[in-house]
């Protein structure tokens, strides 16, 4: 890795950080949010929207732009800090997260600059960025999806779709931290084997660690003319706060002041030592 890869890993990395300290100001709002999925996705969009996309924050609907549809809409809290870290609106109005009045609701709206598309309603985010790709094959169309809503049939009638059109330009990443708001999903409904399901659909496959920055970077490079891929990013939900780390119980909560002090506390204490 270069000097310059390095400093840009490190910008990157000091970006997820800041993301994570603001999901942790929001969950500590009067309505809470979707805490440990919202976590999981840190480093899949903190990539996704300083490496990959081609998009402007000052034209957020220039018509050349990339196309990111967060299928997994309980995960708006990450994309709002990544938004305003990126610049398409101040930081300072996450502070008005969940509250009267705010364009930053529960799942993400149109309203607010950058989202594409309102998702919350799970299995839909696939079809939505096949759409856009249709319209436009020469943009890139990401769709960020959970995977417990693979259990949900429109998704895979939509992959079927990604391939049956040759949409090379899709590309689907699964926040693949095995559990969903009822348990483990392979509790639920099983999925595994995952990687050969998506094959088996005639997708490109590439399975990573979610939270390695450089690994992001790799597996989000454009993939084969007319074959759409899928970036299965391993990833552990509640990731950087380890009292919530991998528990279910992290799907949405309200966090009192003294524990979001105590975890921006701990977010601090394990930057500190990973830049040291």
């Amino acid at each position: 890795m270069t000097e310059r890869q390095t400093g840009h890993t490190a910008d990157l990395a000091a970006m997820a950080h800041r993301v994570r300290e603001h999901i942790v100001g929001m969950c500590a709002g009067p309505e809470g949010g979707h805490l440990g999925g919202s976590m999981s996705l840190v480093e899949i969009l903190t990539v996704l929207y300083c490496d990959v996309l081609r998009i402007d924050p000052e034209h957020p609907g220039a018509p050349d732009r990339d196309v990111l549809v967060l299928s997994k809409g309980h995960g708006a809290i990450c994309l709002y800090a990544v938004l305003a870290e990126r610049g398409f609106f101040p930081v300072e109005e996450l502070a008005e997260y969940a509250r009267p009045g705010s364009r930053l609701m529960g799942h993400p709206v149109r309203a607010v600059p950058g989202v594409e598309m309102p998702t919350g309603s799970l299995g839909h985010g696939l079809a939505l960025a096949n759409g856009f790709a249709l319209a436009d094959p020469g943009r890139r169309c990401f769709a960020v999806m959970g995977d417990g809503e693979l259990q949900e049939g429109s998704v895979w009638e939509a992959a079927m779709t990604s391939v049956s059109l040759g949409l090379g330009n899709v590309t689907a990443v699964i926040d693949r931290n095995r559990l969903q708001l009822t348990g483990p999903t392979e509790d639920t409904v099983r999925l595994e084997p995952l990687a050969d399901r998506w094959r088996g659909f005639g997708w490109t496959v590439r399975e990573i660690d979610g939270h390695d920055l450089g690994a992001l970077r790799t597996a989000l490079e454009p993939g084969e003319a007319g074959r759409p891929t899928v970036v299965i990013a391993r990833t552990v939900k509640g990731r950087g706060l380890p009292s919530v780390e991998g528990r279910v119980q992290s799907h949405y909560t309200t966090l009192g002041a003294r524990q979001a002090e105590r975890a921006l506390a701990v977010l601090r204490a394990r930057h500190r030592r990973a830049t040291a």
